[in-house]
């Protein structure tokens, strides 16, 4: 979906022109929450002035309730009409950027957070970072009071068609719905799993990309339940079956191109991609925590189940951390497969972003590709071939991410504390509870 120039007199016109009675002011919190505040069309002008107020107190990792006063500038090219309406007409959504009172951008907005990220990505002589995610879901039926259960509406398994595919016409409904807000729907599938599908969408610059998976959130939640079903984008609701990811394609672009194109490199590829590869291998399991944030996404990375789990590279299999799809020219681009859909992709694209600017600017050069399955190997080939393991916990990967001084700065202070304090938080939850198969396992053995 490409960004639109839009001016404050072309945004009251399409408002006028297409009946728009409500405005849907959206922006994301830390965890990845999608937030918005509803007002009427006739606070456009106050929002179009960047005059619209919040509490910012009550939103998770924001402020204090003593420092609670924000405003919400308005992204213009943002600017869509949802295509579906009410019976007293549209709603119209725009994508904001968090400010404080004395104007200045909010260190807490994970957005504000990938735009300054962006900004020293273009000071290193980069001028966009690409990102074409591949997110997937799990659609549960629904039960008689609208909550979510855990009965799959299908037993189909990768590319099924109905009638193994039973969620083929949500997911229909979907890509028309995403196709008449302006996206480029590439594939539609079932998945592996029963009950999981994925949708591609075309690759977009990096702020637009993460606003676009956000908005893709929403419309898949949104359709489902038209249906009858809940969609959801936990990592691994179910056990014994493959969990959910978000593989995160990548590419970085200058003046004259692709630089992760060299048609007389290795592989084709520049030793500008070799020092981006180098970068993301370096603090892959530093990035972990930000990339897979719940205690749920490491029931994902396990062994048997399609997600990687080891640390190492190839360009032609699929076990391994980082991928290197064959095509070339513009289309080369490195494929990061651990992301999972509970990243808040604000974040996620900031880390990766950064992690891979850290090996351009100490021209760090990754070890040699792994083209046997990894899976396959033991403990001692993996040694010797150095690959080492992604964090298996929530807790050692936040561990992880506290001792690598450059994934800090890619979350910024702000960020970083309130992300480290609520993880920490949510572990020590878990650890504290007692599951079925615990009392299962040990209740009458001791």
């Amino acid at each position: 979906m490409a960004k639109r120039d839009y001016s404050k007199d072309d945004i009251r016109q399409m408002a006028k022109d297409e009946n728009v009675k409500f405005l849907r002011l959206m922006f994301t919190d830390l965890f990845g929450t999608i937030k918005n505040v509803e007002v009427p069309i006739s606070q456009l002008g106050k929002l179009l002035d960047n005059k619209l107020m919040f509490d910012g107190s009550s939103i998770d990792g924001f402020v204090r309730i003593e420092e609670s006063d924000m405003y919400l500038y308005p992204d213009l090219s943002t600017w869509m009409i949802f295509p579906w309406s009410t019976e007293r007409g549209k709603i119209a959504r725009v994508i904001c950027e968090v400010y404080t009172t004395d104007g200045k951008p909010f260190e807490g907005d994970p957005r504000n957070n990938l735009i300054r990220v962006l900004n020293d990505m273009r000071k290193a002589g980069f001028t966009d970072f690409n990102i074409g995610p591949e997110p997937e879901f799990f659609l549960f039926k629904m039960d008689e009071n609208g909550k979510p259960t855990t009965e799959l509406n299908d037993k189909g398994s990768y590319f099924d068609m109905a009638p193994m595919d039973l969620g083929e016409n949500c997911r229909r409904e979907i890509v028309l719905t995403l196709e008449d807000m302006g996206f480029d729907v590439e594939a539609a599938h079932h998945e592996v799993a029963p009950g999981q599908h994925e949708i591609d969408f075309k690759y977009a610059d990096a702020l637009t990309a993460a606003d676009n998976i956000q908005t893709f959130k929403l419309v898949v939640k949104t359709i489902a339940r038209k249906y009858g079903l809940y969609a959801t984008f936990m990592p691994k609701p179910l056990a014994g079956i493959n969990g959910s990811g978000m593989h995160l394609n990548m590419s970085l672009f200058h003046d004259k191109g692709n630089a992760f194109f060299d048609e007389k490199g290795n592989m084709q590829l520049s030793e500008d991609a070799f020092h981006f590869l180098g970068g993301l291998l370096k603090h892959a399991r530093s990035f972990t925590a930000i990339c897979n944030p719940i205690v749920n996404s490491y029931k994902r990375l396990v062994p048997g189940y399609e997600a990687p789990v080891y640390v190492a590279w190839s360009g032609s299999n699929r076990s391994p951390l980082i991928r290197v799809p064959n095509s070339r020219g513009l289309s080369t681009r490195l494929e990061l497969r651990s992301v999972d859909p509970a990243a808040n992709p604000y974040l996620a694209i900031a880390a990766v972003l950064e992690a891979g600017l850290d090996g351009l600017r100490n021209q760090l050069a990754p070890r040699e590709a792994i083209d046997r399955n990894i899976y396959r190997m033991d403990a001692e080939e993996r040694q010797e071939n150095h690959i080492t393991n992604l964090p298996d916990t929530l807790h050692n990967a936040l561990k992880d991410l506290a001792a690598d001084d450059v994934m800090r700065n890619a979350m910024g202070h702000h960020l970083f504390q309130s992300f480290m304090e609520a993880k920490n938080l949510e572990y020590n939850s878990y650890r504290t509870q007692v599951s079925q198969w615990e009392r299962d396992q040990y209740l009458e053995l001791y």
